[in-house]
């Protein structure tokens, strides 16, 4: 492919995320125009405010991107911003929040546990998270429980993907991204 193809792939790949930006940034005026009736600051809009003494921010919004659409994901708000998040999928349908919070909660920098549920029937989706402040034991919940039986299946261990949906760190590497096409092309 010449480099005049791949500098109008990138250009028409720009123009698709200055149309996304000016979503986001409608959804960011929304936001503010709300702030008032919602009692929050435009630093608890920010997903990269971390916790102070584990006080998590019930308020703090996080605007995500996947699939070609932007949202804001109040379900964030429950979860540190600074941990080491496990992806657990294939769970069965008798494993709970509980069930893994046990199995995980030998590790000492164990945070929290979830089995993500279906909003209208409340069945278990098959997948879950668990969270770790410290990276060695997330490191080693991967090694020592990937495979292993919890309830009736064995659980699939993954590292989490959540802050590659996150808007800002899209708008960082968009913009390295440009800046690197800018040198390459000049």
């Amino acid at each position: 492919m010449s480099a005049v193809n791949e500098h109008e792939k990138y250009k028409k790949f720009f123009k698709s995320s200055k149309e996304n930006d000016k979503k986001l940034i409608s959804i960011e005026k929304r936001l503010t125009k709300n702030i008032s009736t919602h009692n929050f600051t435009n630093e608890t809009l920010s997903s990269s405010q971390s916790f102070s003494n584990d006080k998590r921010d019930v308020n703090r919004k996080t605007i995500r991107q996947a699939g070609g659409m932007i949202w804001e994901d109040p379900s964030l708000a429950d979860w540190p911003d600074d941990d080491f998040r496990i992806f657990c999928g294939d769970l069965g349908n008798d494993v709970n929040d509980e069930l893994l919070k046990r199995t995980f909660s030998k590790f000492p920098s164990f945070q929290r546990a979830k089995v993500i549920r279906d909003k209208k029937t409340n069945k278990s989706r098959g997948y879950g998270f668990i969270s770790f402040k410290n990276p060695e034991d997330f490191i080693n919940a991967i090694k020592e429980f990937d495979g292993r039986y919890v309830g009736s299946r064995p659980i699939k261990l993954r590292k989490s993907t959540w802050k590659k949906r996150n808007i800002e760190e899209k708008r960082k590497k968009e913009q390295e991204k440009k800046m690197l096409l800018d040198m390459i092309f000049k």
